[in-house]
């Protein structure tokens, strides 16, 4: 693995862990609205990583991701999808730049 993948890689996989943090402390305190104000500035913080780390134009995939609308009216499964969602933006950029140094 080169020199240049590594840090970024590093930066993806702790962006992904901070993700599942935010689930967790949600989960456990049923604060979503706390949890949902930590997963947004999770957020402006990870599209700042990415562009600096990757570039533009990932961070702009992350960026341009949005949940939809929800009609559970369950504010816990509301907050697990919107983490699944950008955990899967992390999770493809992450197989994405291992598939480019193989």
């Amino acid at each position: 693995m080169s020199d240049q993948v590594k840090p970024a890689l590093d930066v993806i996989r702790a962006q992904i862990r901070e993700l599942d943090a935010i689930l967790e402390q949600g989960r456990k305190t049923l604060n979503t609205v706390a949890a949902g104000e930590r997963l947004a500035r999770w957020k402006r913080q990870a599209v700042a990583l990415l562009a600096q780390h990757l570039g533009p134009r990932e961070a702009g995939r992350l960026e341009s991701t949005t949940p939809g609308p929800s009609f559970t009216n369950d504010l816990l499964e509301e907050l697990t999808d919107d983490v699944e969602l950008y955990r899967n933006v992390m999770v493809s950029l992450e197989k994405e730049l291992k598939q480019r140094q193989v």
